[in-house]
This record gives structure tokens, sequence and C-alpha cells, in this order.
């Protein structure tokens, strides 16, 4: 399990193992996001608060969201989110997570964006961390979206998957590849952080998710001996961060705030290929996880809410 967005389909075995029991779960009031400005303050800093993440992967997700909402500015809705679902956990607390979501208004490209934190004690010690920022468009343009998604199973082991992932065929469309990925020269980030001997390829077992990410796609694990576990840190701040930053500026700037022009017919291959896969994400990874993690009528609740943002 990982978000509800495009990065959720890339769960790791470590979340096929038996977890902790979610039976139940604890919530507090229900209280909606906009029902008072105390409320929405709270579960909005729980969510930036990224309090499980050592620091540098803290500062990182910090930055990079707020760079985001900077940039975009009054184009981006406030958080509307029931209270239940910015913030929840099972009821023996073994697990928690949190959702952020902002949608674009009417006149913007950016359909919504999604952060979130996942947090799980893990069966055999130790604990599951993973934080996530996503980005999709709307069909006014074909412009790539954006995601990040950041795996910690121990303070020596690390899953990094980063890309602006294509939302048409580059065969096809060749000048779709030279636009968002030969003249940005995005791939010379992943050869970046693959000179590091710590990082290895990361390959999902789901062929259909391999299938969904662009040729410059940052998919690496990274692992350090156990007496080195201060190193994953330095890698965050030394490597990765650079690293995340440049494809979130470039993703900004050329495919957030640069207008495209789209026929109709378009248009319309857009939305059936962007609901697609909205529909998988919950379909392949979520429908399982969330279950099993904080019982499956939190999950109702939280399915519920992510399934009328992504078909509104």
């Amino acid at each position: 399990m990982a978000v509800p967005l495009f990065s959720a389909q890339f769960h790791t075995s470590i979340l096929t193992q038996p977890l902790p029991s979610s039976r139940s779960f604890s919530v507090g009031k229900r209280l909606s996001c906009s029902s008072s400005s105390t409320s929405m303050e709270h579960h909005e800093s729980k969510f930036k608060e990224f309090p499980y993440a050592a620091v540098p992967h803290r500062e990182l997700m910090v930055e990079l969201v707020s760079t985001v909402e900077n940039r975009l500015g009054e184009s981006l809705l406030p958080c509307t989110l029931p209270s239940h679902v910015q913030y929840f956990e099972n009821e023996s607390a073994t697990a928690h997570a949190s959702l952020y979501v902002r949608s674009g208004n009417s006149s913007s490209q950016v359909d919504f964006i999604l952060g979130s934190w996942v947090h799980c004690n893990l069966p055999t010690g130790g604990a599951l961390n993973i934080t996530s920022l996503s980005a999709y468009l709307r069909p006014s343009t074909d412009a790539p979206n954006f995601l990040i998604e950041v795996i910690r199973s121990s303070p020596t082991t690390l899953i990094l998957i980063l890309d602006l992932p294509p939302r048409k065929d580059l065969v096809q469309h060749p000048d779709y590849l030279k636009t968002f990925y030969e003249e940005t020269q995005l791939d010379k980030q992943r050869q970046l952080l693959e000179k590091l001997p710590e990082v290895k390829p990361y390959f999902s077992s789901s062929l259909y998710i391999r299938s969904l990410v662009s040729p410059s796609a940052i998919l690496v694990s990274i692992e350090t001996e156990p007496s080195q576990a201060i190193r994953i840190d330095e890698i965050i701040q030394d490597h990765i961060s650079p690293v995340a930053k440049v494809m979130l500026d470039t993703w900004l700037d050329l495919c957030a705030c640069t207008k495209r022009r789209l026929t109709d017919d378009e248009s319309a291959d857009l939305v059936k290929r962007d609901q697609i896969i909205k529909n998988k994400t919950i379909e392949i990874d979520l429908q399982s996880s969330f279950p099993r993690l904080f019982g499956q009528e939190l999950a109702n609740q939280v399915l519920g809410v992510l399934r009328e943002i992504y078909n509104s």
C-alpha cells in the first residue's frame, strides 16, 4: 500500500506480510475541514509535519509541497477533505495515515494535487514509512503528471519513485517525447543518482505499472550497511533533494503552467485514459491494502471519498 494516486500502485512485498490487527479505528469526531479554521489548520499541520520521517526526508517533502502551493497559488482551492480522511489511525495505533488534497480552480490546468504519508509497525519489528506527493492535470492539457514517493522500511533501506508520467503514447507522438523528456534532459537526473554505489534499479512486480512510467523515470532502491544508517539521510539531502527539485521545477514550468492546444477528440481521449489509471489505482492496490491496515469500515469511508475526487 502506498498512496491513493498513481504512485499507490508501486506497493512493495513488505505489505504482503501479515500486519498488526486493524479491526477498528480511531478518528475522533467527524468534522469537515471547512467546518472550522481550527480543525482545518490542525489536520493540515498534521500532514505537513510528516511526523515519522527522518529530518532530511521530512525537509524534502515539506519543501516540495510548499513549492507546489507557492507556485500555483490561488489556482489551488483549499482542502475540503473530511477531517477523518485527513488523518486516521487504527484502534491499536499501529498504523497511521494522513491525506491532503487541493483541487485546482476552474481556470487551472491542475485537476488536483494529493500528498500523503503512511506509517505502520511491521510484524518483524521496525516500521514502514511512506511519503508521497502527486499531481494530476486536467484534459485541457496533455502534459505529464508528477509523482514522488519515498518508501522506507528500515533505517538502511529506501525506495524512491520519481517521475513525470506521460499521458500520451510516446511512439505515436515523438514530439511529446522530445518536448518533455529529451529537451528537458530529465534522464540526466536518473543517471546522477545511479552513479552512487548504494543505488540499484528498482523493478515493480507489476508489468502494468512498468508500462505507465516515462523512459526517464527514477525507480531505485538504496541500501546501506547497518553501521552506515546515516548515509541514507546524507543521500536524501545531498542527492535526492536536488534531483527532485529539478524534476518538480520542470513539471511546474513546462506542464502545470504552460498551456497546450488540444482538439476535442484529443481531450476526450485523455479523459478516458486518465480515468482508467485512477480506477486502477484503487482497484489494484488500495482495495486490498487499506482494509488490512485500517479495517474495512474506515477503508470504505476513505476510499469512498477518494472515488468522489477521482470521478469529479
